[in-house]
């Protein structure tokens, strides 16, 4: 039946769980698609990262996590929002900086958040991400709400100072934090194995105390599988782990970077082999018996929604000129 459960290896996931992981994949997926083309036209003002490629990790991650989770994103936030539950309407009018976005128009692609659904926001400071949520993660244990936080950072983050005194305070005090390191091969546009001193993230990590894992960022079914037994361990007082998957980024740092720096034919060959959404669909089609007409109508829906959530951003207003210095401080 529908409802029925689906087994492969230690999972175990109804088929509606798994078409509700792909449309969430798919929607990131075509959502930072038509960001490329509206950055493109004019109708996205600032800098704009894409997430197309990294799909299987924030969803893999995010699929664990309840509004009441938090977690800390990175200047290529959009996939963590949409994995997070965050309205993908909100999301693309607030990325044109409009006055209905998810921040009023004022946050950008850079600065997306939504508190109510645990999103504490994208940052565009590297490295910004893990303090955050350590802080949050104090909080959790403090009221011991059973709530846990994930810190995204990438690989260009993994090598900051902030970063570091994060992953030692969060041990030193034992909150339920997982660090989520996406090692999609460039810090910007300089490659990890020249700028990871280690040449080995995971093991970095471990080395302050952690618990940490190596996964296949381009493999949904291992990224979840790995996020769960840490959020798990995490929620039962177990404290902080981290988090390297091994991840893909199709486009460059920015929309309109010319990624020189890849050698010739790599995101040919990228494209072809480590899709996550290609991965996923054979995966889920070969061993889980789902239908390629159902992913197909996916597809559909997916698109519909994102064209729709586009013109209704183009024709939305701009923000008032009085909501210039609205928010920027908190009384309390």
């Amino acid at each position: 039946s529908f409802r029925s459960i689906v087994k492969k290896g230690n999972i175990n996931m109804k088929k509606e769980e798994l078409l509700k992981v792909y449309k969430t994949m798919r929607t990131i997926r075509s959502f930072e698609e038509r960001c490329d083309k509206e950055f493109m036209q004019g109708n996205i003002p600032g800098f704009v990262h894409l997430y197309a490629g990294q799909e299987a990790v924030a969803v893999g991650v995010c699929s664990h996590l309840s509004d009441e989770d938090k977690i800390g994103s990175t200047h290529r936030g959009h996939g963590h929002c949409i994995a997070k539950g965050c309205d993908v309407k909100g999301m693309m009018h607030e990325i044109m900086g409009k006055a209905d976005g998810l921040c009023k128009g004022k946050g950008g692609s850079m600065h997306i958040a939504d508190l109510s659904k645990g999103m504490l926001g994208a940052n565009a400071i590297v490295g910004g991400a893990p303090p955050t949520a350590v802080g949050a993660a104090l909080t959790a244990k403090t009221l011991g709400n059973n709530t846990v936080a994930v810190a995204f950072s990438g690989d260009g983050a993994s090598n900051q100072g902030t970063t570091f005194e994060a992953m030692n305070m969060a041990v030193v005090l034992q909150v339920p934090v997982i660090f989520v390191f996406e090692n999609n091969g460039y810090g910007e546009h300089t490659g990890a194995d020249y700028a990871v001193g280690s040449k080995d993230i995971a093991r970095r990590a471990e080395g302050f105390g952690l618990p940490t894992y190596k996964v296949d960022g381009t493999d949904f079914f291992e990224v979840y599988e790995t996020a769960g037994k840490a959020i798990k361990d995490a929620r039962e007082g177990k404290g902080p782990s981290a988090i390297e998957a091994e991840a893909v980024r199709f486009g460059g740092h920015f929309i309109g970077d010319p990624q020189n720096y890849r050698a010739e034919g790599e995101l040919d060959k990228l494209r072809a082999e480590r899709d996550c959404l290609k991965i996923f669909r054979s995966k889920v089609i070969s061993d889980f018996d789902l239908k390629e007409e159902e992913l197909n109508l996916i597809d559909k829906e997916v698109n519909a929604l994102i064209d729709d959530c586009t013109k209704s951003g183009i024709s939305a207003p701009m923000p008032d000129v009085k909501e210039l210095t609205t928010d920027v401080y908190l009384n309390y």
